[in-house]
């Protein structure tokens, strides 16, 4: 590089992927809460459904319902794990989501406290591998979907516990994520 000229500036992809995705599917990323002040996060094709940018992420288990074929969002509900009994409020808005459906669900701070069983068995049904062994504040992102069947080699779930090495907060795990590219085309 000559002296005075610059590199370009990298051009930003969806959801702040490093590289696009191709044709005919949907970016995505989903970012858990880490420590006391960096809200959870999710993206789907550019648009950030839940953030703190959009003031609709809390405590607990954050979950957006996109619809399969058209690409839009459905709902987005928080559900606080910390106080309050809502894991029975939880398994009715996962099992409100129609078929054809993206779900996309985010810890911040605590998403385990008040989990109940029958909770852990909504989600587990959804494919998690690791709703069993969510912690107090582990940092937890999952990716599923209901009457479809999404592609083996997408990456659908990510955990971080506060004793994990890994953390930078104090006794608070740091953040975890997920990103990728789902086919608008059914497998």
């Amino acid at each position: 590089m000559r002296p005075g000229t610059a590199a370009p500036t990298p051009k930003r992809q969806k959801c702040d992927h490093w590289t696009p995705c191709p044709l005919n599917t949907y970016a995505y990323r989903l970012l858990s809460g880490g420590g006391k002040d960096k809200y959870a996060k999710i993206c789907f094709e550019d648009e950030l459904l839940m953030g703190e940018k959009t003031g609709n992420v809390g405590r607990g288990i954050n979950i957006a319902i996109v619809n399969y074929m058209t690409g839009k969002v459905i709902a987005t509900q928080s559900f606080d794990m910390f106080q309050g009994d809502n894991s029975g409020r939880m398994i009715d808005f996962i099992q409100s989501a129609p078929s054809k459906s993206l779900l996309f669900m985010v810890t911040h701070d605590d998403g385990a406290g008040r989990l109940k069983e029958d909770a852990k068995k909504v989600i587990e049904a959804l494919g998690s591998k690791q709703i069993r062994s969510i912690q107090f504040r582990s940092s937890w992102v999952f990716l599923t979907a209901k009457g479809l069947k999404l592609p083996e080699e997408i990456q659908r779930e990510n955990i971080n516990h506060s004793d994990n090495a890994r953390n930078r907060y104090s006794g608070w795990p740091a953040e975890v994520q997920i990103e990728g590219c789902i086919p608008k085309k059914p497998s």
